[in-house]
């Protein structure tokens, strides 16, 4: 291991408190199991249709969350963001624009510490949680189903070593969802989308934080936190082909903070963008396993990345793992290298961008505790500063309808 890293109204980013820590307890068992983040309390969601939140909803909130606003029948606007309630059972549908009232438009129960989401053409969600993957209805804003996994992963708990669904991502006739199974390496359950079933479970690394799949539909990759590997998929044999992602090496191994967290795919050449540590960015090429590095500036761990429509790479940065990193930020990188460092307040996770690339919403969820309950506004242009709506419970996956 690299001996320099062991580590409700809209509002300005400067002004948020930060969620207290979880308790004492909690954070030394989380220290016990492995250094990455805390473990969380147990909770629970009943299988079928279910709107609005409830008191199984309630129950599973931290003492520090907001409570969630309730479902409701008005159309879900246009640009309005869907996130996953981490600290909860639901995901909620904010309203990001600038000088709202109301922010929160509803949330729908979905299961136990929802982690990604992703959303389809039909306006369907899909929603990774300790219980299974949860398919909303994001017009009606209901729970049309939730589909069990395969693979046993144990009893449904919180917090980020928790068993279940991770990183998701679909390809219009299936969604791939990276299972965490604790204590082993995981696996990559298929979805087939029109019978709602799964069809498949394919063994990938340990904790597949992220899934994403290739331009011609042809490769499905798990980013495998733990193992320190991306796996491949052949979405027609179910072959799997694993690759080393280790820029720093695996020295330290589960203790390492130097593991990849999120991929992009590029578009252009089917190659997968894997950042670390605000300083490197790995290119890998699935097709030969080969890899090459590129220089990055925000120096600080980093989490979540996402493409924006003109190619621009944007990556959150989670804050310092010892003293010499910087803070939390956001990485603006133009497709030519270039970067610029938007700071924020506060450790984030996840990055989903608008439509027409000018917005970036970063979810505060954090893994780790002195995660916030608010999504934070970057406007890419660089005309307004970065702003905060509120969501809920520790949003964490995010997509813009």
């Amino acid at each position: 291991m690299n001996a320099r890293r062991v580590m409700d109204t809209e509002r300005p980013v400067g002004t948020r408190r930060m969620v207290h820590a979880r308790r004492a307890v909690v954070a030394l068992a989380a220290a016990a199991v492995l250094a990455g983040c805390a473990t969380g309390t147990r909770a629970g969601a009943a299988d079928g249709p279910s709107a609005g939140t409830g008191p199984s909803a309630a129950a599973s909130r931290t003492p520090d969350s907001p409570r969630p606003a309730p479902a409701t029948s008005a159309a879900t606007p246009r640009g309005t963001l869907l996130v996953a309630d981490f600290g909860g059972d639901t995901v909620t549908f904010v309203d990001p624009r600038p000088g709202r009232d109301r922010h929160r438009l509803g949330s729908v129960r979905v299961g136990t510490a929802p982690y990604g989401l992703v959303v389809g053409d039909d306006g369907l969600a899909w929603v990774a949680t300790a219980e299974g993957v949860a398919v909303v209805d994001t017009a009606t804003r209901t729970r049309l189903t939730r589909i069990p996994y395969r693979t046993e992963t144990g009893p449904a708990t919180t917090g980020e070593y928790r068993g279940g669904g991770m990183g998701i991502a679909p390809d219009g006739r299936h969604v791939y969802v990276g299972v965490n199974v604790p204590g082993r390496d995981g696996v990559l359950e298929i979805v087939d989308t029109a019978t709602r079933r799964i069809t498949a479970a394919v063994p990938v690394g340990r904790r597949p934080f992220d899934v994403d799949v290739s331009p011609d539909g042809t490769e499905v990759y798990a980013t495998d936190h733990d193992s320190f590997d991306v796996t491949a998929v052949d979405t027609d044999t179910r072959e799997a082909r694993r690759f080393e992602v280790a820029p720093y090496g695996t020295e330290g191994g589960l203790g390492s903070w130097l593991k990849p967290h999120y991929a992009v795919v590029r578009p252009a050449d089917g190659r997968l963008l894997l950042p670390f540590e605000g300083e490197r960015l790995v290119v890998l090429d699935p097709r030969t396993g080969r890899s090459t590095t590129e220089r990055m500036t925000a120096d600080t761990h980093q989490h979540g990345a996402t493409l924006a429509p003109d190619g621009t790479l944007l990556v959150v940065g989670t804050g310092p793992i010892l003293s010499e990193d910087r803070g939390p930020s956001l990485t603006v990188r133009a497709p030519d290298g270039s970067e610029r460092v938007v700071p924020l307040d506060g450790p984030h996770e996840d990055v989903a961008v608008s439509g027409d690339g000018r917005t970036a919403y970063v979810t505060q969820g954090f893994t780790r505790d002195g995660y916030g309950n608010d999504i934070t506004v970057v406007d890419l242009t660089g005309e307004r500063g970065p702003y905060e709506v509120p969501a809920t419970a520790r949003p964490l996956g995010i997509a813009v309808l």
